[in-house]
C-alpha cells in the first residue's frame, strides 16, 4: 500500500466532524491540490474519551460514503507500541510506530556489532546531495548513535512484524516516529537511523523526527524559523539520499507531528517541498475539537453555555488536564481569564479568544492551549456534548472546514 505524496492527518476527538474535515480535502482537490486524508487517534485519546479504534474507521468510512470521495484515505493507529498495537490491527491501515520511550536504551552487544560492521563503511566524510554541508563521521560517532537509537529501532521492528504477521506486508502504511524526545536528531543521526530501519526490514513510508523549537498544542511554532527551515531542508535531503542508499521506499517522506496551527513555518515547509520535489505528512490533532468549541460559542444560547462550562471546569482541573501534555504546552495562569469574567463574555468575545488568528487583539493563546487539553471535560458530558454538536452543526461545520482548508492546506500545499 502506497501513501500519496501529500497526506494530512486529521484528529477528531469525538468522531463527529469527519465529513467536514473531508470537505476541506475535497475543496483542495477542486483547486488542483491532491491530498490523502488520514484520520488519526492515539491510544491515550481513546482512553480519555472512552472511544475505540473501530470508531475511527467507522467515522472515516461514513464520511467518505456521505461525500462520495473517490480518492485514497487511511486510518492511523497513532503513537502505538507493543502494548497497544493489538487493539488497532483490525481497523487501521496506517501505523505510527512510536519509539520515543526506547531511545537511549542500550542495545544488545551482538546487535550493535552487526550494525556497526555495516555502518563503519560510512565513516569519514559524508556528503549528502543538495546540501552544502559535509559531515565528518568517526567510528566513535557511529557507536554513539547505535547506543542511542539501535534498541529503539529494533523495538519498531518488533511492532512492525506483529502488524505484518496479522495483516500482510502490502496492506498498510508504516511510519516511524521519534518526535517525542528531548533533542532533535542531527542529519548524521537521521542518516544512520534510516540504515537501522532498513536493516530491520521496515518499509517505512514516513519518518517523524524531532525538530528544533517547540510544537505546542494548538498554537504557532515557538522557535527560530530560520533554524527550522535549515533543519527541515537538511532532513529532506538526508531522507531522500538514505532511502536510495539503503533500499527504503523511494517516496519516503517526513512527517510533522503536532503540525496543526504552526503557521509561521508553513511557508518554509512549502518552499522546501517544491525545492526537493518532496512529499510530506502533516499530522494535526485537537485543532478540530477547538473549532467545535468556537462553533458552540458562536451559536450562542445553550452552545455558548456549554463552551463556558467546559472552560470553567478546565480551570478548576488545570493540573490534572495539563499533566499529560506538559512537554507540548506553555500556559501562563496569569493570562487566563477567570470563570467569573467568562460568564460576562459574549459569543463573539469567547470565540475570538480561542480562534487562532494571531493578529487578533482578542486572541488568547493560553486559553486556547488550556481548552486544547480540556477535551476530557466534554467527554465526561457524554450525550449532552455530542447532541449539542448535532444541534449546532451549521455553526461548527463551517469553522472545521475553513480552519483546515484556509489556515492549513492552502499555506502548506498551495
Amino acid at each position: 500500500m502506497e501513501l500519496g505524496k501529500y497526506s494530512f492527518g486529521v484528529g477528531d476527538r469525538f468522531g463527529c466532524q469527519g465529513k467536514w474535515q473531508l470537505k476541506a480535502v475535497m475543496q483542495a482537490k477542486e483547486a488542483g491540490i491532491d491530498i490523502v486524508p488520514v484520520w488519526n487517534k492515539s491510544h491515550r485519546e481513546h482512553k480519555a474519551i472512552g472511544s475505540r479504534p473501530e470508531d475511527v474507521r467507522l467515522e472515516a468510512d461514513k464520511s467518505v460514503e456521505s461525500l462520495g470521495w473517490q480518492g485514497a484515505y487511511h486510518v492511523d493507529a497513532d503513537h502505538i507500541n507493543m502494548g497497544s498495537v493489538s487493539e488497532f490491527i483490525g481497523c487501521s491501515d496506517f501505523f505510527t510506530l512510536d519509539i520515543g520511550d526506547y531511545i537511549g536504551a542500550a542495545p544488545q552487544k551482538q546487535a550493535k556489532e552487526k550494525f556497526t560492521e555495516i555502518a563503519f563503511e560510512y565513516a569519514g566524510k559524508l556528503t549528502i546531495p543538495m546540501l552544502e554541508e559535509e559531515y565528518q563521521i568517526t567510528p566513535q560517532d557511529i557507536e554513539a548513535i547505535a547506543d542511542k537509537y539501535l534498541y529503539a529501532v529494533k523495538e519498531a521492528g518488533k511492532i512492525y512484524r506483529t502488524i505484518e504477521k496479522a495483516k500482510g506486508r502490502e496492506s498498510f502504511v508504516t511510519e516511524v516516529s521519534m518526535d517525542e524526545t528531548k533533542s532533535p536528531q542531527t542529519p548524521a543521526e537521521l542518516f544512520f537511523i534510516m540504515l537501522m530501519i532498513s536493516q530491520e526490514g521496515i518499509p517505512a513510508q514516513t519518518i517523524a523526527p524531532k525538530f528544533t523549537g517547540r510544537f505546542n498544542k494548538g498554537v504557532d511554532y515557538v522557535g527560530d524559523v530560520a533554524d527550522f527551515e535549515k533543519e527541515f531542508n537538511q532532513d529532506i535531503a538526508v531522507v531522500q539520499f538514505a532511502a536510495e542508499e539503503f533500499g527504503l521506499p523511494k517516496d519516503i517522506k517526513l512527517s510533522v507531528h503536532s503540525g496543526s496551527d504552526k503557521f509561521s513555518i508553513y511557508k518554509p515547509i512549502n518552499k522546501a517541498l517544491k525545492k526537493f520535489n518532496a512529499g510530506v505528512h502533516v499530522k494535526t490533532a485537537g485543532t478540530t475539537w477547538l473549532e467545535e468549541l468556537i462553533g458552540l460559542a458562536e451559536a450562542g444560547g445553550g452552545g455558548l453555555e456549554i463552551a463556558k462550562r467546559i472552560y470553567k471546569e478546565s480551570l478548576e482541573r488545570f493540573d490534572e488536564l495539563t499533566a499529560p501534555y506538559w512537554s507540548v504546552i506553555d500556559i501562563s495562569k496569569e493570562r487566563l481569564p477567570t470563570a467569573e469574567e467568562i460568564q460576562r463574555w459574549s459569543s463573539d468575545k469567547f470565540a475570538d479568544a480561542i480562534r487562532h488568528e494571531p493578529d487578533s487583539k482578542g486572541f488568547n493563546p493560553d486559553m486556547r492551549q488550556l481548552l486544547h487539553v480540556g477535551y476530557k471535560i466534554a467527554a465526561e458530558m457524554g450525550e449532552e456534548y455530542t447532541l449539542a454538536l448535532d444541534q449546532y452543526e451549521n455553526c461548527i461545520s463551517r469553522n472545521v472546514t475553513n480552519n483546515i482548508y484556509n489556515r492549513h492546506i492552502l499555506p502548506l500545499f498551495g
